[in-house]
C-alpha cells in the first residue's frame, strides 16, 4: 500500500534559505512531497523571483498550501498576496498561524526568518498545516478578499 502524500511548495530568498532547508526536511519527515522553488544558497537574490512560482502553483490548485520565507516575511507575503486566490499570512507565533487558518483560510504561510528560530518555525508550520478553516461566519469574509 502506498502512502498518500500531500504536495506542498516552498520558496525563500537568501535570508530564509537556512530555515527553508530546515523546514523542508521537517515536511519530508511528515510525509509531504515538497517542491522547492529556491533559492539554493545564501547568495543575495530577489525574493519575488522565488515567490511568484509558489503563488502561481497555489492559485492554479497545484498546491493546497505553501511556505515562503524572507528576512522579515513582509516582502514574500506582499508578493504572494498579489494573486487573487492566494491568502498568505505572515506568522511569527503559533496563535497567529492558528487564527490565519481558522478565520482567514490562509493557504500560504509567510515566515520572518530573521526573527524566529528554526524550532519556532516548525511549531508554527505544524499549527498552520493542522488547523482547519472554521468556515461559518468567516466564509463570506474570506470570499470578499478575492474580489
Amino acid at each position: 500500500m502506498s502512502i498518500n502524500k500531500k504536495k506542498i511548495a516552498i520558496g525563500s530568498d537568501h535570508a530564509g534559505f537556512s530555515m527553508k532547508e530546515h523546514i523542508k526536511n521537517e515536511l519530508v519527515l511528515q510525509g509531504y512531497l515538497v517542491t522547492d522553488y529556491g533559492t539554493n544558497s545564501e547568495d543575495s537574490v530577489d525574493y519575488p523571483d522565488y515567490v511568484h512560482p509558489v503563488a502561481i502553483g497555489v492559485e492554479n490548485g497545484i498546491f493546497e498550501r505553501a511556505v515562503i520565507l524572507c528576512g522579515s516575511g513582509n516582502g514574500v507575503n506582499m508578493t504572494a498576496n498579489k494573486y487573487r486566490l492566494v491568502r498568505s499570512a505572515l506568522c511569527w507565533n503559533e496563535e497567529i498561524a492558528r487564527l490565519a487558518r481558522l478565520h482567514n483560510d490562509a493557504n500560504i504561510l509567510a515566515l520572518p526568518a530573521r526573527f524566529i528560530s528554526n524550532d519556532e518555525a516548525v511549531k508554527i508550520l505544524k499549527v498552520f498545516l493542522n488547523t482547519e478553516f472554521e468556515a461559518g461566519r468567516h466564509t463570506i469574509r474570506v470570499e470578499k478578499i478575492g474580489r
